[in-house]
């Protein structure tokens, strides 16, 4: 088995579409909608092959939202999604840029658990997590 890909329930759509493909890099491979339920989504690829598919139900109500990576894990269910960069300095670079186009601070860069690698936590404009780690470290 391999990951294929996390889908994410989102208030706004298109704007999530727009915030993702920008602060992600991700490019558009289909959009779809459910017959009868109202469900319409829009699954999102990076070139490295991760996906996220991005869900929007009109009824959806409001779910638990981490201040943080801590709380998260305190929670039962989904905690947050990791991309991996090469080095120390993406991981600073990357969370730069990330809170320049609209990402919410959850955790500065700092040392991660592991030996020699270096983590920091950000949010999508909705509140879901999103960690980077230099996984080569």
């Amino acid at each position: 088995m391999r990951l294929d890909h996390v889908g994410i329930s989102v208030p706004d759509l298109e704007a999530a579409v727009t915030w993702y493909r920008e602060a992600l890099r991700l490019t558009e491979e289909h959009a779809f909608s459910v017959q009868g339920t109202g469900l319409r989504g829009v699954m999102l690829r990076h070139s490295t092959g991760f996906r996220v598919e991005l869900l929007h139900l009109p009824t959806a109500g409001a779910g638990f939202v981490a201040d943080g990576p801590l709380q998260a894990a305190g929670t039962l269910g989904y905690g947050h999604l990791c991309l991996a960069v090469d080095t120390p300095e993406q991981v600073d670079a990357e969370f730069a840029r990330l809170v320049a186009a609209g990402a919410g601070v959850r955790m500065s860069p700092r040392p991660a658990p592991r030996p020699g690698a270096r983590m920091a936590f950000v949010s999508d404009p909705y509140g879901n997590l999103i960690e980077l780690i230099d996984r080569d470290a």
